[in-house]
């Protein structure tokens, strides 16, 4: 049975203040319910948007007490924040969503590939390296291939391409000899992502896929409709809602898988909270990932996921700035009557630092893609 609904103009408690915490901000406030960010920045791009910032760390006792005396319920921005400080909430008998547990899972890439096997899905071939014991054994069946630090790698960092034992060996030298897994590298027809929102196992849905190309090891645009095959992209949908069951998810969660040349879908990895290759969805969709991730931590049922326009997103990281200080040329955005324009409200820009993002919508996504492209090089 669901948890009675929590309604506006109720306090809604988030940890994190960068982008995606403004934007879960910028939802809830819409919806009219007040909003309190936790995060220590004091620039935080999140505390725009919020009637109350708690400058202090995520751990910080006095921090949390307000919370979980002012909040009706409280959720995450990203995966990193203290698990346990998601835990002590709950305990307190705040609401929290997701819970602490799972945040965890997602924290520790062995912890999250055990529990993607656990749910009956695949993941391309690992080895969990706890100690650098585990890789005096032999390393062929995943090599050549990834050496990714078990916790706090995203968008690239923590990760070091291997082609042979020794330096796989010497890469976990390098990374300070700390848990990891060494993944074995595929050919990839693709890589898409489902963002799915669950409440329960009866009120459970997911976006369209979004198929996502990177650059340097960081998203630089999803195209929605994928273009795979719709049964491919029905497949991903379900695989992503099963992981979701076998958490006991309650939530947004963000699936992302690779998939091969003969369509086989692999798991590659998980976010707890709204994903990048989701921002598509403000523009794009009936409801955004953000109005879900308020209505799944106040007990509401989902909103539709209807696309209503093929989208392409394009990621804007700081590299788009000119060295003078100067902004980019918004006016070729701005003068486009089919493209969305975000941006984040931070104040500094740095190269492979997120700073905003546009979306084009088109009667198809190919056409989408044509002038996104086109308009990025004017930037």
């Amino acid at each position: 049975m669901t948890a009675k609904a929590i309604l506006p103009p109720s306090m809604l408690g988030i940890l994190g203040g960068g982008q995606l915490g403004r934007m879960f901000a910028a939802a809830a406030k819409t919806m009219g319910y007040r909003v309190t960010v936790l995060d220590p920045d004091e620039a935080a791009p999140a505390a725009d948007f919020a009637d109350v910032h708690i400058k202090a760390p995520f751990n910080d006792a006095q921090a949390l007490d307000i919370l979980a005396k002012t909040c009706a319920a409280i959720t995450t921005e990203f995966e990193n924040v203290n698990a346990d400080a998601m835990r002590e909430l709950a305990r307190r008998g705040v609401r929290v969503a997701p819970s602490g547990d799972c945040v965890a899972v997602a924290q520790n890439r062995i912890v999250e590939k055990g529990w993607v096997k656990k749910a009956g899905l695949a993941t391309v071939p690992y080895l969990a390296i706890e100690t650098v014991d585990d890789l005096h054994t032999d390393l062929t069946p995943y090599l050549p291939g990834i050496l990714k630090t078990a916790r706090l790698g995203y968008d690239g960092k923590g990760q070091v391409r291997v082609d042979t034992p020794d330096a796989a060996r010497e890469a976990y030298a390098d990374l300070g000899g700390q848990a990891c897994v060494l993944e074995k590298r595929v050919e990839l027809a693709a890589e898409v992502s489902v963002i799915v929102t669950r409440v329960s196992h009866t009120q459970m849905n997911a976006f369209p896929v979004a198929e996502n190309r990177h650059e340097k090891g960081i998203l630089d645009v999803s195209i929605v409709p994928a273009t795979i095959p719709a049964a491919v992209a029905e497949t991903a949908q379900g695989m992503a809602k099963q992981l979701a069951d076998a958490l006991d998810y309650v939530g947004v969660l963000a699936v992302e898988f690779f998939v091969l040349e003969d369509d086989t879908l692999l798991v590659n990895e998980i976010a707890p909270r709204p994903h990048n290759s989701g921002h598509y969805t403000l523009d794009a969709c009936i409801t955004s990932q953000f109005q879900q991730q308020v209505r799944a931590l106040c007990g509401l049922l989902p909103g539709s996921t209807a696309l209503l326009k093929p989208a392409v997103m394009v990621n804007l990281l700081g590299d788009v700035w000119p060295e003078n200080g100067r902004e980019p040329n918004w006016a070729v955005l701005m003068e486009a009557p089919n493209v969305e324009l975000h941006l984040y409200g931070k104040k500094e820009a740095r190269p492979g630092r997120k700073m905003g993002h546009f979306t084009v919508l088109a009667d198809s996504a190919e056409a989408a893609l044509v002038q996104a492209e086109a308009l990025k090089d004017t930037l």
